[in-house]
């Protein structure tokens, strides 16, 4: 495949998928920012950021085959010039108020789930052990381990509760955060583990080139990618910082 062929891609599928249902189409891009964050840990940024620069544009901007897209990513980056030429996006980060009870099960969703299927005693245990997130002003339980824990208890009420998401995901976001951190960042960590707070800055805009660059971007760093949760004031200011997840708490 030539690179002509490579960045003409999407468009080109996406004006085939349109000619052949006629009908316009709906682009759904999920973690949009990972293979930046691959390639600038190959060593092959510049190259990837090009590549996805060009793919996105023709297929994002001036194609009359396309509906509307949906990008999803942890890191929201607009300094790389990947979204060039791109003037109807509209951006909701984890701290904005649109949308934010439809990111996992609300305390209201889970109630429900557990009345439906009996199980109102285990609200307690599921809330310790699923609950936790935060989308701008709403409360959130994970809900991959609330289907889980619900379906085990079904077939045997004494199952405790687990890490459901275990090796679903890497860590190494948070290991390449840890090993530059100082003394002061890792009992900082400490602090976060045993259900202490902090007060930080949080910058939601981010590059990979930059986010490894000072301790401050790792708090940012690992709260946009769920790592930590937090109560958000203006400016992108994150009054309190939490715990971190049950990533990292569970053994």
């Amino acid at each position: 495949m030539t690179d002509a062929v490579l960045r003409a891609s999407l468009q080109i599928l996406s004006r085939l998928l349109s000619k052949h249902y006629s009908q316009k189409v709906i682009l759904l891009i999920d973690e949009y920012d990972v293979p930046l964050d691959k390639a600038f840990q190959g060593g092959y940024y510049d190259e990837m950021v090009n590549l996805i620069c060009n793919l996105f544009g023709n297929v994002l901007k001036t194609n009359d085959s396309l509906y509307f897209a949906v990008l999803t990513g942890c890191l929201r980056i607009s300094e790389e010039s990947i979204f060039t030429g791109l003037n109807n996006l509209k951006v909701h980060t984890i701290s904005g108020t649109w949308y934010d009870e439809f990111f996992g099960f609300t305390d209201a969703d889970v109630d429900e789930i557990l009345k439906y299927y009996g199980l109102t005693s285990y609200k307690d245990v599921i809330r310790d052990w699923y609950d936790g997130y935060r989308f701008g002003k709403t409360n959130v339980n994970c809900p991959w381990g609330v289907i889980h824990y619900c379906d085990e208890l079904l077939a045997d009420p004494t199952v405790p509760p687990k890490n459901y998401w275990a090796n679903t995901s890497g860590n190494e976001l948070i290991l390449r955060f840890l090993s530059k951190a100082d003394r002061t960042t890792k009992y900082e960590v400490e602090e976060l583990l045993n259900g202490g707070k902090l007060i930080k800055k949080v910058r939601q805009e981010l590059t990979c080139r930059d986010i490894e660059d000072s301790v401050g971007n790792m708090w940012s760093g690992l709260y946009s990618t769920g790592y930590l949760t937090g109560k958000h004031g203006g400016s992108g200011r994150c009054e309190h910082i939490q715990a971190l997840d049950s990533k990292l708490r569970d053994p």
